[in-house]
Parts: C-alpha cells; structure tokens; sequence
C-alpha cells in the first residue's frame, strides 16, 4: 500500500563519525506535531579533506568484468598482492591484426534457447552453421546498447537475435556473466594456493557513467541471476563507472606508460621537420603496446604515478572513455597527499561510440542497394552479413588520417549472389547507378572505400565527441584543466587521436595510456580493491518523493489544495533528497522518517521522482518524472510498543556518494533493521 507522506525529520549527514552537515528540519507530520512546513534539502558543502579510512579487505580475490558493446574481458588481483593485475587468458580465435586481449562481446544460443558460446567461438560457431541452420539460432551482438536506449527498461524488457527471434534481455546477460563466472574462477583457482569459497571473491562489473539507475540495478540483477552472487550479499558486486575506473588506474601510470599527443607543436598537422607526429606517436603507441602483449601479469605502482607528482592541489583532468557503444566524460581533480579522487562536474556523454561509424556504414550500404534489401538480407544471410561485418571491422581499424591509398572490404558472396537474385542486375551495376562516388567496385570483386569514403563514415560521430568536449570545457568547473587523457577501445583509432589532437593538442595534454583498450578492465579492478578511492562524486540527477506541506494561501496553486481532517494541505510537493550536480561525498547519507497511514500496515511503498533540473517545486512540474519505488516491509509491532500506532516511525536512511542508490531503514521504537529495498526497474 502506497503511503501518504509526511516526513516528520530530514537531515544530510556523514556517515558514523562525521560530522552533520545539515541541521534537521523542524518535525513534519501532522501526527507528531503542528509545524508542518517541510524545509527542503539544501545542497551540502563540499566536506573538508579528511583522513582516509583504512580500506578493509574481507575478500582473497577482486575479479572484474569489463562488458563492452564491442568486447568484454576480465582481469583479477590477489587482495595480498593488489599491485599486480592478472589479465585473462588469449582467447581462441581473432580476427588478423587486431589484439585478442578482449573477446567480441557475442553471445550464440541453441534454437532451444541454452547457452553455446560466447566471443570468438560464438562468432565462429555461428558463420560455419548451414545457412538453413542458422535462422534457427539465436546469435547477439553488440547488445550492450539496447540498455542504454531502452527508456522503460524493466526485467521484462526483449533483445532481438540477428534471426528476429527474442528473448529477455536480463537472460541474455546473465548468460554472458555466466561465461565470464566460469572462466575467470577457473583461472583465478589454477593460480591460488588457497581452497577459495563463493564469499572470498568481489566482483566488480563496469557500466558507463552516463547510465541511469535502472540501467545500473538491471546489471546486478543480470549477475543474480548468473550466479556472481547472491541477492542476500549486495556488498559482494560493485558497479563501476568506465571512466571512472579508467581514472584510477590513469593516476598509478608513469611517463613510459603513456603516449603524449601534444608534447610538441605542429604545423598543419606536421612537425618542424616535415614529419607527421601523428604518424610517429602512433607508430610508438602500437610497438609498446606489442611488447606489453607478451605478459598478462601488470604491475602498478603502490602510490601515485610521475604524471600526477606534477599536479598540485586544485588541478583537473578529464578522462573520455571512447568505447564501441557510448563516450563517457568525467572531470576529476587528485587530492594529495591522500591520492583519493573528487569528481568536479556530472558525467556527460553520449552514444558517440565506434558502433556509430558501422551504423554510416549500413546506412551507405542501404543508399547504394537499398534498405529493404539490405533488411532482407540480414533476415534470410544473417551469418553472411554478420562476415561483411567483421570484413568492414578490421579494415575500419586501419583507418589513418592521411592514408593514401583506398581501403578493399570483401563481399560475401551470398551477399553477390543474394542481390543479384533480388534486383535482377549485378552489385556492380548498383555501384556504378547510385550517387556515391566515394564507393567503387574492385576488378577482384570487392568495394574500394576512398579515403574520402573512410572520413565521411568517421566524421559524424567523432565530430559529435570533439563538441562534447568542447562544450564541457566551457564549464565553469572545467575550466583550465591540464589533461586529456583518452581511454577505451575507440580511442585506439588513428581517425579519433588525430581529430582529438587538432581540436585539443594546443590547450591541454592529451595522453593515451600504451594499453588503452584495457585502462577500464585495469581501473575497475583497482576500484575493487580500494572503493573508497572516489571520495566526492556529483549527482546526475535531482532526486526526491512528493508529501504534503501545510497549504499557504498566495504561495500555493488552488489545485493543490488537500483539505485533510479540517486541516488545509499542499500536495505534490517536491521534497529534494539530493539536488543535480550536487556534490556528495563517499560516506554522506540523507534520513527521512516515515509514520504508516494506519494502524496494522505491513507495507510502505514511496514513489521516488527525478528531474533533471534543480528548479521543481512539484511532481508535476515538467520534465519531473517517477523513476522507481522505495518498499518497506514492516514487521509486527511489539505490543504496547507504541502508545498509539500512527505514531510509529520507521527512519530510512539513503546514500547518494556511491556509484548506486542504497537505501537501509530501521524501527526507531524497537531499533530493529527494516527490510528495505529500492527499485528503479519495475515503474
């Protein structure tokens, strides 16, 4: 039974032993007392710099799992050797000349809907199946963006295989969570000594900063359900945001870790010699980057690196996490001598990532052949079309600002002989009718891409990711910062380097970690080890629950008056527990108590809104929407507990600081734990 708020405390405080930072309102509800005028939430100070607590360690071994759009891998530490991160073993498979050290994130399942393959294997397994065969399969790839678009994602929420077939999104994740769960304990129990149990691993799962509560609670459900852990040890999973965790580990990186793109000036693009820097760095970035291949054990430094000895106190950076789905920017300043982390202006970000260059891709595709052939195609050839695919993969790749020569892409023959079937004329013939001249037909039987061609499937999206930066360093809290640094599988594409260079080069560092497509994989698991690393984080949205306020006349719409027992009420009042863009530190909490509407109640269910604005005032303001549910579940009360029932209170206590939304609640009369649960996916 949904309750009638009337929040009779409000206070934003530390956690035990801090200090409170917000004097409590006066009491609120109308059982408890007269004054019922709510004082809303006001944004909390920055808290001063505080000595750190000594980060405990209950676990033997923190495992974490990078889930990309594009490829997914893992990596694990030792809690009693956290400096040395073990990635996993080579995959089987690959495609030639690109790195192996991440695995396609694709996922085959039997017609019968079981588990077969993920990764290469998947892909493998599904391009070798008789054509006929493979309508029957259900084959996912890139996924991972389905939940980022989703604007109503519930546990009901469908993924469409390439054959058109669905199923439930959570099953399809728990289904690759499971692989990686096999694997990684695997090879975490080839290398211990010690007898591990389930309670002695953390696991920690990357999602980006830009994905919203639902988003974020569907992941650790998907690993429930996959058996990481269990519903009743929350504790044991962490959700860590990818740039974020990129920026741990960036701050542990020492000079010849990194590439540096702007540590000389250039002139349109060249050196004072002629030479291309660009050309050089780059070349440098992928022969350390080979030599980094020939280990999977990475040693980090204890402390923090030479790049941050540089920095002093009020210094900022940006990290863009550029990956195959989503570009995610946080802003970040270190705090020394503590070396811990403070974010300095909400993540922003976008879905800017690689597969936006494979989208113009089909969409060129679809201009030359047609898009209700190229539907067809992927419905009746979807293991051919999942081959051009892998064929416009590698070569995009190589894709290099200034390449001279054009690029081949193959054609599947199916996809030859499927189109000829289909119009009646050769795809050469479609080639030479159609208005894109940037597009050839090769005398060996494949499409030449200009360079021309190249840059224009390029230039939309990396044009929108050099805007967002733009934007964001425009912010007064941005302002001045002195690096750059980019992470994640995209930013090792000459094409985004080069554009980032040019529009960024002459205002700050721009550094690339050598192995930067593992930078997140490498964070997140450092992350693990230490959460307490981000002290101060900001508040992407504001969010709150509606209650009653005495009504005041002038001050209050007409329509919101609630007479209530002789009494004049205000409803739909928007009482902030946080505000957007607030700064909350690690360890902050906000307490609200709440009387059940009767005597007896078992259940209190309190809607939660957001906005993302700071200037409601109502719940039914625009752009204020409900985005989940906080549930009580009330125990029995003691007899003669209470001298009367409605005055029971039952005082929850909700922490914004951490990378999720956590809620806890507890009995003030009998002082005993309340179950209290919040849900952002079942609206």
């Amino acid at each position: 039974m949904a309750a009638l708020l009337q929040p009779n405390m409000s206070s934003l405080q530390k956690g035990a032993g801090g200090e409170r930072l917000v004097t409590p309102s006066p009491p609120c509800s109308p059982s408890l007392g007269d004054s019922c005028s709510i004082a809303p939430l006001t944004p909390s100070p920055s808290p001063r710099t505080v000595l750190r607590p000594r980060c405990v360690r209950p676990f033997s071994v923190v495992v974490a799992i990078d889930f990309g759009t594009t490829s997914s891998g893992y990596a694990f530490s030792f809690t009693h050797d956290p400096e040395a991160i073990h990635m996993m073993r080579r995959w089987e498979g690959g495609d030639p000349g690109v790195a192996n050290q991440k695995s396609p994130t694709c996922l085959l399942l039997t017609p019968e809907q079981r588990f077969h393959s993920f990764g290469f294997a998947a892909r493998d397994s599904y391009h070798d199946l008789d054509p006929e065969e493979a309508q029957h399969w259900l084959y996912f790839d890139k996924f991972k963006m389905k939940i980022h678009s989703t604007t109503d994602l519930t546990l009901e929420t469908e993924l469409e295989a390439v054959n058109g077939r669905k199923m439930r999104a959570i099953e399809v994740f728990a289904h690759a969570l499971r692989f990686f769960r096999e694997h990684a304990l695997k090879e975490v129990k080839d290398q211990s000594s010690a007898v591990l149990e389930g309670g002695d691993v953390r696991w920690v799962i990357t999602v980006p900063a830009v994905w919203r509560q639902p988003a974020k609670q569907f992941m650790r459900e998907a690993a429930y359900l996959a058996g990481l852990v269990s519903p009743e040890a929350p504790e044991q999973l962490l959700i860590a945001l990818e740039p974020e965790a990129a920026s741990i580990y960036c701050r542990k990186l020492r000079l010849h870790q990194v590439i540096d793109l702007s540590s000389r000036p250039m002139a349109n693009g060249l050196e004072p010699d002629g030479s291309r820097l660009f050309d050089s760095t780059f070349r440098q970035a992928r022969e350390q980057l080979r030599r980094a291949r020939h280990s999977r054990t990475f040693v980090v430094e204890s402390g923090t690196g030479e790049l941050w000895a540089e920095m002093q106190t009020g210094d900022r950076y940006i990290v863009a996490d550029c990956g195959g789905g989503t570009v995610d920017l946080t802003v970040h300043q270190i705090e020394q001598p503590q070396g811990t982390l403070k974010e300095l202006y909400k993540a922003s970000g976008g879905p800017y990532g690689a597969v936006g260059v494979d989208l113009a891709f089909e969409a060129m595709l679809c201009q030359i052949f047609g898009a209700d052939f190229i539907e067809s195609f992927k419905a009746k050839r979807p293991a051919a079309w999942v081959d051009l695919t892998i064929a416009f993969e590698a070569r995009k790749r190589t894709a290099a600002p200034g390449r001279p020569s054009a690029l081949n892409i193959s054609l599947p023959f199916s996809f030859i002989d499927f189109y000829k079937r289909h119009r009646g004329h050769s795809v050469e013939t479609a080639l030479r009718k159609s208005n894109v001249n940037i597009l050839k037909w090769s005398s060996q039987g494949m499409l030449r891409m200009t360079p021309e061609a190249m840059n224009e499937l390029f230039q939309p999206t990396i044009s929108q990711i050099v805007q967002h930066i733009v934007a964001l360093m425009q912010k007064p809290e941005v302002q001045g910062v002195r690096f750059l640094f980019l992470v994640g599988g995209f930013a090792e594409s000459p094409m985004l380097q080069h554009a980032v260079q040019l529009a960024f080069g002459r205002s700050c560092r721009i550094i690339i970690p050598q192995d930067v497509g593992l930078t997140i994989l490498k964070g997140a698991v450092l992350f693990g080890l230490d959460p307490t690393v981000v002290r101060v984080r900001r508040c992407p949205l504001t969010y709150g629950v509606g209650v009653l306020n005495r009504f005041v006349e002038g001050r209050h719409p007409r329509d919101k008056l609630l007479v209530k027992e002789g009494r004049r009420w205000c409803t739909d009042v928007l009482d902030r527990f946080v505000s957007v863009d607030q700064s909350v530190a690690l360890g902050e909490v906000v307490r609200r108590s709440y009387t059940p509407a009767r005597p007896g109640q078992r259940k209190i269910i309190i809607n939660i809104y957001c906005s993302g604005s700071d200037d409601a005032v109502y719940i039914t303001d625009p752009g204020v929407r409900k985005c989940g549910t906080i549930t009580l579940d009330l125990p029995e009360p003691p007899p003669g507990g209470c001298a009367r029932a409605g005055r029971r209170e039952i005082r929850t206590t909700m922490q914004f600081g951490d990378t999720e939304i956590k809620v806890t609640a507890v009995d003030v009369v009998t002082s005993r734990s309340v179950r209290a649960a919040i849900d952002f996916l079942s609206n």
